[in-house]
């Protein structure tokens, strides 16, 4: 993947700069609504378990998708793909705003994560048939960059606008997010390579069975599911948590908490340098152990230490998925959209449950055995791990080097 402006060190920088916004815009909805989440449970007049399955079940939607992708990548053109889901993406969010009962609100946030999901699976497809061997890990790092940018930046504006402007118009501003991420997708990704064929007379299906006979991808699946899992017990309720004493934080403050993504942000760029030096199994280790040291810090009775512990999980679960999804793009040895669209269905799976299952944590034992939950979690990654290495070069089938880039404009 490359650009034609300016110099090189200034054609990476708009390369990583428009890759990054691309995902802010894509998963902008996907947790925004997470810093709501006490208001909404106030509004529909449910439990904190019960929104926060609602509030998630957008990745029951992703999940889905990330299989439907796997089955019929093949017959998608990139571009075309993404742009058509981000501009459907905005009818249902749109829609949330008049939802009447938590039901629809659940089945609307469903179809909000099939259409996030498509255009994610599709994108994260397209860098990794697209981009060089040597611009993969970068690649991968900048769309995971923009991913946390929406996790920061997205709570903050709707933690604001429905502090200021009620539930109804949250939900209005958001699908004007999915539409421009739409417009700046048509406008500035070109249409790549010729995509990645099978042979002709291989069924879709064939693609699932050849991914996951790889057992470097089945680790890496089994990641991804963990990696979701403990992020979203963490960060859905917590939000619980620090509206009761001893922290009592207000609605609109509730959204200033998420400057906790900072450092990810600041971070995550680097896990592309740190798979180069240190390998991808190293990195999700150390990556992993960073956040296992902030989970003893969000059961501190000072705010202070709660919030350093959330920016230690933050960093670290970030780096973690960004290593876990490049190693997916170069492990895949063929049908790349097929493996990344299982990836996406693991990953987001993953966080379908932990929101169910820690919820339920959450409501009968409390925030300590959520806690225990999430680090059982992560230690099921760390393990997992172990099968986290790449084949030999020569069977990897990187892109050939005198193959034409397809480019950001």
């Amino acid at each position: 993947m490359t650009t034609h402006h300016g110099s090189p060190a200034a054609a990476v920088l708009l390369r990583t700069t428009l890759i990054g916004l691309i995902a802010f815009l894509t998963v902008v909805d996907l947790f925004a609504t997470q810093a709501i989440l006490p208001t909404l449970a106030r509004a529909y007049g449910v439990s904190p378990a019960a929104m926060g399955f609602a509030v998630n079940a957008s990745t029951l939607g992703m999940a889905v998708a990330g299989i439907a992708v796997a089955l019929l990548s093949r017959r998608v053109e990139r571009r075309r793909g993404i742009v058509l889901s981000l501009a459907l993406l905005a009818m249902p969010t749109s829609l949330l705003a008049l939802a009447p009962n938590l039901a629809v609100f659940t089945a609307l946030r469903v179809t909000q994560g099939i259409f996030m999901s498509a255009a994610f699976s599709l994108t994260l497809t397209y860098l990794a048939e697209q981009c060089s061997t040597t611009e993969t890990a970068g690649a991968f790092a900048g769309y995971i960059t923009g991913n946390v940018a929406s996790n920061l930046f997205g709570r903050l504006m709707s933690a604001a606008i429905a502090d200021h402007l009620g539930l109804a118009a949250n939900f209005y501003v958001f699908a004007a997010l999915n539409l421009a991420g739409a417009l700046l997708v048509f406008s500035y990704l070109r249409h790549g390579d010729r995509m990645m064929p099978m042979a002709s007379d291989a069924s879709p299906f064939a693609a699932l069975r050849l991914q996951l006979t790889n057992p470097r991808l089945r680790a890496a699946f089994a990641i991804g599911f963990c990696i979701l899992f403990a992020f979203i017990g963490t960060f859905t309720y917590v939000n619980f948590v620090l509206v009761r004493p001893p922290y009592a934080v207000t609605p609109m403050a509730l959204g200033f908490v998420y400057f906790v993504f900072v450092p990810s942000i600041l971070t995550t760029p680097a896990a592309g340098a740190l798979v180069r030096h240190l390998g991808a199994r190293q990195t999700l280790w150390a990556a992993l152990a960073v956040a296992a040291i902030g989970l003893p810090l969000v059961l501190a009775p000072h705010l202070p230490a709660l919030l350093a512990g959330l920016a230690l999980i933050g960093i670290g679960t970030f780096i973690a998925q960004a290593t876990a999804t490049g190693f997916v793009g170069q492990a895949a040895t063929a049908d790349r959209g097929a493996a990344s669209g299982i990836y996406l269905a693991s990953y987001f799976l993953g966080g379908l449950v932990g929101s169910a299952v820690l919820g339920q944590i959450y409501d009968h034992f409390g925030w300590t055995a959520c806690v225990i939950g999430i680090a059982l979690s992560l230690a099921a990654a760390a393990l997992t791990g172990l099968w986290l290495t790449l084949p030999q070069p020569e069977a990897v089938h990187p892109r050939r080097a005198d193959a034409p880039a397809a480019s950001i404009s």
